[in-house]
């Protein structure tokens, strides 16, 4: 008997509880949608005007803007812009930038950017470029490490049109009364730029 009546309590608790879960239900529900829905998230809003969605602001620093030296021309369209020539405290100077194809061809004609080197064992780079102290009358070359490659951008073969590269060079600082100098690299004008540091 004793087990009838637990078997009693327990359905009678389960029938309470359900019905306890349907007046719940049916008290929380109004069956008008007048009531305000839940505030949505701001992803989830919809764009209003032209149907652009508002700028969002970011508290990341900006990048600084790139300085511009100077800018010349080459041949096959392909554009050298100097971002940098800075002395350091080692007694260098090092020159750098990028170079831009701004053609709609590929630049393949990267050799005569290596100079006349008497070895090549930098391979196609811009080991050809030259600074010129005209005050001073002195002519500066690209550095060498210990195996004879230079001290600058090696490797380039092509630039694809529309692609820009980075470039830099590292020559003899020149004095520190000398605040410019004429930057040359083969098929290029010359570019006079303002020494840093």
């Amino acid at each position: 008997m004793n087990t009838r009546r637990t078997v009693k309590i327990r359905g009678g608790a389960a029938v309470a509880v359900l019905a306890a879960l349907a007046l719940t239900v049916a008290g929380c529900s109004t069956g008008s949608d007048d009531k305000p829905k839940a505030k949505e998230s701001p992803k989830a809003s919809t764009p209003q005007g032209d149907g652009t969605a508002a700028p969002t602001t970011s508290n990341s620093p900006k990048p600084a803007p790139t300085e511009i030296l100077g800018t010349v021309n080459g041949e096959g369209g392909v554009v050298l812009t100097v971002n940098s020539a800075v002395r350091d405290a080692g007694g260098f100077l090092t020159v750098s930038g990028q170079l831009k194809n701004t053609s709609a061809q590929p630049f393949t004609s990267v050799a005569a950017w290596r100079g006349n080197e008497l070895n090549n064992n930098s391979g196609a780079s811009v080991a050809g470029v030259t600074l010129v102290d005209k005050g001073a009358k002195k002519r500066y070359y690209v550095l060498r490490d210990t195996e004879g490659r230079c001290l600058c951008t090696t490797g380039l073969t092509m630039i694809d049109a529309g692609q820009s590269v980075p470039f830099f060079a590292q020559f003899p600082a020149p004095p520190a009364s000398t605040t410019e100098v004429d930057f040359t690299l083969p098929t290029f004008a010359t570019a006079t730029v303002k020494l840093s540091g």
